[in-house]
């Protein structure tokens, strides 16, 4: 993965290589056209896991089952409202879901855990139920949120401060507690740290209500940009964010190089300034068992329909291209995921 240097030199690039695989999709030069629905296909029934009502993963897994139900992948597909990334891969493992979307820190890490489970399992042990991705699909922003009227302009001013830091099984409450603790402010294991950050796990409409009635001093939500609960936060009470970049290579140095520098655009929320920050990619996920089928035929509607998949106010960087939904962060891809993407370049 580039370093954040070379990262934020690739943002427009990244812009451009979506709009040209696009344009090549919708020409009908990069996959054949979905095939017919089966009797099979009509019966039956997907789940996306998403997240909480007002964020990107759930617009996003609202798109997804929307169009899966519409180009006949399946008869019905259904987005399931979460607390985020660690419940989704949650329910995956689970079988109560069959697709879910997660930030690729978090992704990686359960896929860790479940090879470390079945090697240490007695007897012959399998993969084939774990974790594995369709592709890497959006860039997540993570928004750091402060009241505009408190006197908070730095990461270091948090210093002693409450902040909220995502549902316990969100993707968010991951990520957010690598950045503290790579900050040097967080309470566990940082002697240095005399008046550290406290940290709730508050998701995104709490920890919002929370940041209004002033009982946390900051917010952390990792997702797309613009996040419709946060635009709408800041018309009522006026919000500022902090700039996370200056912990970018302490993050990386300590949790690995899922961590890149990006920018949200000046007036993603009215009256905000440009602002640079952390990003981490969003994976599609499956079980490893998951029909090869209904793999291929998602994976060609990521790229020959990916206008369908990106709500129409985001301004955020889409990874709906064939170049970059293989990069999949060290999560393995699904066998029939590969494969499609072997025939797409030959």
């Amino acid at each position: 993965m580039a370093d954040a240097r070379t990262q934020d030199a690739h943002l427009p690039s990244r812009r451009t290589a979506f709009k040209a695989g696009l344009a090549l999709g919708v020409s009908g030069l990069l996959l054949p056209t979905l095939n017919a629905c089966t009797p099979e296909d009509r019966s039956r029934t997907v789940t996306v896991a998403g997240g909480e009502p007002g964020g990107f993963y759930l617009e996003f897994s609202t798109l997804l089952a929307e169009s899966l139900q519409r180009h006949g992948v399946v008869g019905t597909a259904v987005p399931q409202v979460t607390d985020g990334s660690l419940e989704n891969m949650q329910r995956l493992l689970a079988g109560d879901a069959t697709f879910a979307v997660a930030l690729a820190d978090a992704a990686a890490q359960q896929a860790a855990q479940h090879a470390a489970a079945q090697q240490a399992a007695p007897g012959p042990s399998s993969g084939a139920g774990g974790i594995v991705a369709l592709g890497k699909v959006y860039e997540n922003y993570v928004h750091c949120l402060v009241r505009k009227d408190s006197a908070i302009r730095s990461f270091a001013d948090l210093a002693g401060k409450t902040v909220a830091i995502g549902e316990a099984g969100s993707g968010t409450s991951l990520t957010a507690h690598r950045i503290v603790a790579a900050s040097g402010l967080s309470a566990a294991g940082t002697a240095s740290a005399d008046n550290p950050v406290r940290e709730l796990n508050l998701g995104l409409n709490n920890g919002l209500a929370a940041l209004k009635e002033r009982s946390v001093d900051a917010l952390f939500w990792s997702g797309g940009v613009p996040t419709a609960a946060i635009t709408a936060a800041n018309r009522e009470m006026g919000l500022a964010m902090i700039d996370l970049s200056a912990l970018i290579r302490q993050t990386r140095a300590q949790f690995g190089a899922f961590y890149d520098r990006v920018l949200i655009p000046e007036n993603s929320y009215e009256g905000i300034p440009g602002v640079w920050t952390v990003g981490v990619a969003n994976l599609l996920l499956c079980r490893g068992d998951l029909d090869e089928r209904i793999v291929k035929r998602t994976v060609e509607l990521l790229v020959d329909q990916a206008q369908e998949l990106i709500p129409r106010s985001s301004l955020g960087v889409q990874f709906l291209s064939p170049e970059t939904l293989i990069n999949t962060a060290g999560v393995p891809l699904h066998p029939a995921a590969a494969a499609a993407y072997r025939d797409l370049h030959g």
